[in-house]
């Protein structure tokens, strides 16, 4: 009998792998839809607050979308992507094959998902048994930003920018100063050095100033006089179609920390033209960046292909043996 189950649990992991590679195939343009999201990054993009033990939950398993150290080895199914895992992932289903009752996993919840601290082939196996729920420890870190069980990374980079944007937006009372101006970006961490921005041009003119002038007075200031003169020029240079999916306000944050660096270097009439342009030439992408970005892509495809072949060549050759261990 536990021969049998033995072999139930190889095919099951058998067929957890198979389904792990064409998953791959699958999302192979757009890989982002294909990982485990990391703890660690998670942590470094929202920054939580605390920390706060909530005990023993029975917790969804579709809205288990990372892992604290090995969202590498599984993919966003929790199927998993490595042949060496095998050992480990067939005891777990072992147990489970036998109704062995396993001790809870280890969770964190971030923003009402959760990330395995400790259990992930137990994860990874109930989920490919059609389990819906688990037994987990949870430890809660604390947030502003909710997340959901489909958060991708790229899912949570512009969940964490849309929230830095309505807190500058709301902090400055931005909309109340310049009705109807956009200050999209598409990296986290910008709203904060645009805002360091606006104080450092509100310094500036108080220093000619006997009377400290007012926040909106600095930010009607900074928006014509520094960030209007460097968007157009953007503009004029045409510099948005060497930088595609950024925007405007990426731009000109590149640009001030680059013309800042050729002030420094060149002396500080170096003109602002020639700093965005000499950016563009440098920084943006031309067609060799183009052809690199194919040469990869195409490598990705034929490094599966070659992963088909070989897995191919494995089971025609244990095939062969099991036939003449046969005879």
């Amino acid at each position: 009998m536990r021969e049998i189950l033995e072999a139930e649990a190889r095919e099951d992991f058998n067929r957890a792998r198979k389904n792990a590679f064409f998953s791959q195939i699958f999302n192979l343009f757009s890989s982002d839809q294909e990982g485990l999201l990391s703890l660690q990054e998670v942590r470094e993009t929202l920054r939580p607050r605390g920390e706060t033990y909530k005990g023993m939950k029975t917790v969804p398993l579709d809205q288990i979308v990372g892992s604290e150290g090995r969202y590498r080895d599984f993919n966003s199914q929790f199927l998993p992507r490595y042949e060496h895992l095998r050992s480990r992932w067939q005891r777990v289903d072992l147990a489970h094959l036998t109704d062995i009752v396993l001790p809870p996993v280890s969770l964190y919840e971030v923003g009402g998902v959760y990330f395995v601290r400790d259990g992930n082939h137990r994860v990874s196996v109930a989920r490919t048994q059609g389990v819906t729920e688990i037994d987990a420890e949870v430890v809660a870190l604390e947030t502003e930003i909710p997340l959901h069980g489909t958060m991708t990374r790229e899912n949570l980079r512009k969940a964490v920018i849309n929230h830095e944007k309505e807190d500058f937006l709301r902090r400055l009372h931005i909309p109340e100063f310049l009705p109807g101006a956009d200050f999209t970006v598409t990296a986290t961490g910008r709203y904060d050095e645009l805002e360091k921005h606006i104080h450092g041009h509100k310094y500036f003119l108080n220093e000619c100033q006997v009377v400290e002038i007012p926040l909106e007075q600095a930010i009607k200031s900074w928006y014509q006089n520094v960030y209007c003169p460097i968007v157009q020029v953007i503009t004029q240079n045409n510099l948005m179609a060497r930088f595609p999916d950024r925007t405007p306000t990426d731009l000109y944050l590149w640009i001030v920390r680059h013309w800042d660096q050729l002030k420094a270097q060149c002396g500080l009439d170096f003109p602002l033209d020639a700093a965005a342009e000499d950016y563009a030439r440098h920084y943006g992408a031309g067609r060799g960046h183009r052809f690199l970005r194919s040469f990869r892509l195409g490598r990705r495809v034929l490094h599966l292909l070659l992963r088909v072949q070989r897995s191919s060549h494995r089971r025609k050759k244990r095939r062969k043996i099991r036939e003449e261990e046969a005879f």
